[in-house]
């Protein structure tokens, strides 16, 4: 097999397969022989069908077969050769010649390649995040304060405005500080994105993602949503960086503390605070066979590891600010 490589520019490879028919001949042999033992003709017995029936039959199914096996492999030594770390997978290229199917035939077949950039990411007390500390406003805390006094009124029962007051600020003690981290997390993300310039083979992924997808997703749809998903895939590449920076591992015990917080977290949401500790770990055992949810789960252990290191390593600058202005945040 011929194997050409053209370097488009830094991140982008377009590879051209030459396939001759002595590179796939040995590999159709071997599958018409597995089809003749088990070929299932009516007239004859098993494994005893004519070689030339096999053909006419299973030809065509065999020589695409055959050839994607080459087509595979070939591809394959060519990135473990050159130790290209491939974002995605490859794609057919829009230079691919017509191919004419015909046993014996030689086929050339050209595949789009992208690969990873590689770039460091430097942490340190000169960078400088946000982190607020939020007050109900004025506006907000006296329509929270009438709403908790109609339900008392309502549950006829009798509270001082002293008793409300102390009862709300416990309230919002709680739900303020969550909102907080979690803005002081996503603005950490935000500045290592825009700090951390790289360059990105931005026409191969919409291609990519539109045939990941199978089509379901449309291209306006990845037009639309591209420059989220870019910001999203630029933080996973520099969560990436960083965990190899700090050398950090994800344990099979960290991605089981995550589900059963997940657990606990989706019982709580329905009011369910006590469950049983079968019942707890009887979820998390059906969380842990869920190829998908212990991918989600593995990304969220390593936000929090990296995040949680970055608070230490970066300079948190408190701000005061009130509930009104922290939901006008961007």
């Amino acid at each position: 097999m011929k194997v050409e490589k053209k370097q488009i520019d830094a991140l982008n490879i377009e590879l051209t397969l030459g396939i001759e028919k002595e590179d796939y001949s040995e590999i159709e042999r071997k599958k018409f022989a597995q089809r003749r033992r088990t070929a299932d003709f009516k007239g004859f017995r098993k494994g005893m069908v004519p070689d030339s029936l096999v053909r006419r039959v299973y030809g065509d199914q065999v020589l695409a077969e055959s050839v994607n096996e080459v087509i595979s492999k070939g591809l394959q030594d060519f990135i473990e050769e050159n130790k290209l770390n491939v974002l995605g997978e490859p794609l057919g290229s829009e230079n691919q010649p017509e191919i004419e199917w015909k046993d014996g035939n030689a086929f050339t077949f050209v595949f789009d390649i992208a690969t990873y950039p590689e770039f460091e990411v430097e942490v340190s007390k000169e960078d400088v995040v946000n982190k607020y500390n939020i007050s109900a406003s004025a506006k907000d805390k006296a329509e929270m304060i009438s709403n908790l006094k109609k339900y008392y009124e309502e549950k006829k029962e009798e509270k001082s405005d002293e008793d409300i007051e102390k009862e709300l600020d416990e309230r919002l003690g709680g739900e303020y500080a969550q909102q907080s981290e979690w803005r002081l997390s996503k603005d950490i993300r935000d500045h290592f994105v825009e700090k951390t310039k790289f360059d990105l083979p931005e026409a191969f992924m919409k291609r990519w993602l539109f045939e990941a997808n199978g089509g379901k997703v449309s291209k306006e749809d990845i037009e639309k949503d591209f420059e989220g998903f870019l910001s999203d895939f630029r933080w996973q590449l520099i969560r990436t960086a960083l965990m190899r920076k700090y050398d950090f591992k994800v344990e099979q015990k960290d991605v089981e503390d995550a589900a059963f917080g997940f657990v606990q977290y989706q019982y709580a949401m329905y009011g369910m605070g006590n469950v049983p500790a079968e019942i707890l770990k009887d979820a998390v055992q059906n969380i842990m066979q869920d190829r998908k949810q212990i991918d989600r789960l593995v990304e969220q252990v390593e936000d929090n590891k990296v995040l949680g290191k970055l608070k230490e390593e970066i300079t948190l600058k408190a701000k005061k600010i009130t509930s009104e202005k922290f939901r006008e945040l961007k």
